[in-house]
Parts: C-alpha cells; sequence; structure tokens
C-alpha cells in the first residue's frame, strides 16, 4: 500500500511539474526566441527637483543627470546640450553611427504624464518611448509603445502604414493621431503622453490625438494588425503585448534614427 501510495505522488508531482512546464512555455509564447533584460543602474527620481506643476525634471537645458544611452553607461556622444535643448546631431564632427544611439531617462515610471517639447530637421524622423525595458542585443521598441516624431511633409514614413499611422503624435504603425495638427520641420511642437492604470493618451500642441488601453484584448489586436504581430516579429509581440513587464513600468528614452531632433522642457508628473 504505501509503495502505491508512494507511485501516486510521484504520479501527481510529475503531472504538476509538466503542467507548470506548459503554462511556462505558453506565457513566454509560440516562437519565441530566449532574451535578456539588462540590469543597468537606475536613479532616484526624488533627487530631481520639481517645477511649479509638481513635475520632476529630467532636462534642465544645463545637465545631462539621469540620462544615458539605451543598453549603455554613458550617454551617446551624439547626444549633447545645444542652447539648452537636449540635441541629437546626426553628422557631429570625428563621430561614427557607433558614437549614436536611443537615449534614456534612468528611471522606471509606472503611471506618469511626460511632457516635451520637439522640433526634427528637414525630412526628420524620431520617436518617444515608454514603459521600456533594456533587452540585451534588441531595439529600445522591442518592448515599447512609440510617439513618432516627424517632418510629416517631407519624411517618406508620412505615406507609409495605414491612415497616417507613422505620422508626428501618433502611435507608431497602430493608431494615427488625429486631428493631425503637427508643425512643420524646424518648428517647435508640445507633445504629452499619458499613462495611467494602463490607459495612453497622446497630445499634440495641446490637442488629445490618440487614445488607447494596453493589456487588454484591443491592444493586442492592435499589435496583430502591425508590423509587430506574433507572425512577424514574435519576439515584439510578446514584450509588447506585456508591455512594462511584471512591474508595469519602464524607462523613458528618445530615438536615434539618424536625424537630427531638439528636445526641451522635459518633465514627468508622477501619477
Amino acid at each position: 500500500m504505501k509503495k502505491r501510495f508512494m507511485y501516486m505522488v510521484g504520479v501527481v508531482v510529475l503531472m504538476s511539474t509538466t503542467i507548470c512546464q506548459a503554462q511556462n512555455a505558453t506565457a513566454v509564447g509560440k516562437n519565441v526566441p530566449p532574451y535578456e533584460l539588462n540590469n543597468l543602474p537606475k536613479i532616484d527620481v526624488n533627487k530631481l527637483q520639481k517645477n511649479a506643476d509638481g513635475a520632476y525634471v529630467l532636462f534642465n537645458g544645463t545637465s545631462l543627470e539621469g540620462w544615458r544611452g539605451y543598453n549603455k553607461e554613458k550617454v551617446p556622444a551624439k547626444w549633447g546640450i545645444e542652447d539648452g535643448t537636449l540635441k541629437f546631431s546626426s553628422k557631429a564632427s570625428g563621430l561614427t553611427k557607433e558614437d549614436g544611439g536611443d537615449i534614456i531617462f534612468a528611471h522606471d515610471f509606472q503611471n506618469f504624464e511626460l511632457e516635451f517639447e520637439w522640433k526634427i530637421s528637414h525630412a526628420g524622423n524620431s520617436g518617444v518611448f515608454f514603459l521600456a525595458k533594456e533587452v540585451k542585443g534588441q531595439p529600445i521598441y522591442i518592448s515599447s509603445p512609440e510617439y513618432q516624431l516627424l517632418d510629416n511633409e517631407n519624411h517618406p514614413d508620412a505615406k507609409q502604414g495605414v491612415d497616417g499611422n507613422r505620422k508626428s503624435g501618433s502611435l507608431y504603425d497602430m493608431i494615427p493621431a488625429k486631428p493631425q495638427n503637427g508643425n512643420p520641420a524646424g518648428e517647435w511642437n508640445k507633445a504629452k503622453i499619458v499613462v495611467n492604470d494602463g490607459k495612453v493618451i497622446h497630445y499634440q500642441n495641446g490637442e488629445k490625438v490618440v487614445e488607447y488601453t494596453i493589456w487588454t484584448p484591443e491592444w493586442t489586436a492592435l499589435l496583430q494588425a502591425s508590423k509587430f504581430s506574433q507572425e512577424k516579429w514574435p519576439l515584439a509581440f510578446e514584450l509588447l503585448n506585456k508591455v512594462g513587464g511584471e512591474s508595469k513600468s519602464g524607462v523613458i528614452g528618445f530615438q536615434d534614427h539618424g536625424d537630427d531632433v531638439w528636445l526641451k522642457n522635459i518633465a514627468v508628473k508622477v501619477l
């Protein structure tokens, strides 16, 4: 009887292990390659100054404290301060492509309001990322929604995608900004991104232009209809479908797309 009991216990343990393994495999997703998150230094935002609205000032025009490259320990040399702005210089003297890369503010934000101003060079392209994870060997946009920054009149991306969903202010390749009120290249735009318990709103030049909710069936459907679908890009689909990971938080970043871009008045209010 004791042997039979022990046999039954063994069967139950084996079945439980098999079920757990199957659940883990399902959770990872079909055909998803292995990946690893970087654990690079982060900063305590409580050390930062706040503006009159109670938002943390991420960039004050004189210091890059808290900033570094995505998956890097230092600020890439092509990013710097110019006339009080945070600028990416595509053709900085003596620098190569290896001196570029996306830039992030090294703190995980969860619920927040991000505000900043931006302008782009002629035919320029850039983007803003949030809730991003630093995935070793992968680009930042594999784990983050993107608020598009674009010269709508001259960059070819404006005519690609669906219904203008690659123009400025849009949720890149998923939802077009409407109304499309982006200013031309060389002129300043005001942007605001609100993330609160999964609800995300994009503002451009004072108007709400995009609204969506992550971690929902509707969000999954948006991904499946984009370049980040499970079939086209399994790892991106896996990470974006669970954007923010278990903590539902991540870093904020700005893109090096090879074009000059200027940023200023970058501030985050924690909700």
